[in-house]
């Protein structure tokens, strides 16, 4: 055989049907998200950030141990919350609580920026948190939940088919589900599902006040339910077409979480930056 590329599927690989029609892939996500240092300002270009130095050395030693905590930046002026600004960037996932907390994760894993806002949205509170997820926004999404799904009354509506059978899995998966167990995923887009299936799960899992997006392979949206510890978990292509729906039985899904060693190459990473300043 010679050393020529053949291809094996995908378009063009494949014959045409007699009547013209192709094979239609779906576009996969395109563009992957990776680490960049930020652009931080000379040593020389900047004074008086003493202040900002102390909390990200308070925030490079949580990193290094692995530790849950979190630092007020209320007390910054206004030179110091710049420059903290411009360490920590903007990374892969952005959330939104309700109307009250926004949290966004730094270009450093694990390190967030968690803003709480009053009933006219002003700021309140400016803290940076490291740890594998915001603490705040686990808890917005379990304050605003039931522990069991929202019951229906009555007979089923016209076009709900296989819906009953997904409700009584996740009941009981939902029941079952203890702190560390393993998640338990329902893959929606495997399933012959009618559109009012689809509006009976809602309906039974409920509204949930959070909403999570990873950007960091396409994009991947995550919502919270009105069901505690149910997740709506949807991949879409860089065309905003669905390519996976799935529900989650778990916490909080794995896909937004920063794993314990993106927590230590962050540390590191931060490390570099602050020794420049030494």
């Amino acid at each position: 055989m010679s050393g020529a590329n053949i291809g094996i599927v995908g378009p063009g690989t494949q014959p045409t049907d007699e009547d013209g029609a192709e094979l239609a892939y779906m576009e996969m996500p395109k563009g992957m998200r990776t680490y960049a240092m930020p652009a931080v300002p000379e040593p020389d270009e900047v004074e008086d950030i003493e202040a900002a130095l102390a909390v990200l050395a308070k925030v490079r030693y949580a990193l290094a141990a692995g530790t849950s905590a979190s630092f007020d930046l209320g007390g910054l002026d206004q030179q110091n919350r710049s420059f903290v600004d411009q360490v920590l960037g903007d990374g892969e996932v952005s959330i939104v609580a309700g109307s009250s907390i926004q949290a966004q994760e730094s270009v450093l894993a694990g390190v967030w920026r968690v803003y709480e806002l009053d009933a006219m949205g002003r700021l309140q509170s400016d803290t940076i948190e490291v740890g594998s997820f915001p603490r705040c926004v686990l808890l917005a999404a379990q304050d605003a939940a039931a522990a069991v799904l929202t019951p229906h009354d009555g007979s089923l509506p016209a076009m709900v088919y296989n819906a009953p059978a997904l409700v009584t899995e996740m009941a009981d998966r939902l029941a079952a589900w203890r702190p560390g167990a393993a998640v338990h995923v329902i893959n929606l887009s495997l399933l012959p599902l009618s559109d009012e299936d689809v509006s009976y799960l809602d309906a039974r899992l409920g509204p949930g006040p959070v909403t999570i997006l990873s950007r960091g392979y396409g994009n991947c949206r995550i919502s919270s339910t009105g069901t505690r510890n149910g997740w709506y978990v949807r991949y879409f292509n860089s065309r905003e077409a669905v390519i996976l729906n799935t529900i989650e039985i778990t916490e909080i899904p794995s896909v937004a979480c920063a794993a314990p060693e993106d927590l230590e190459d962050s540390a590191q990473r931060l490390g570099e930056i602050l020794d420049v300043y030494l």
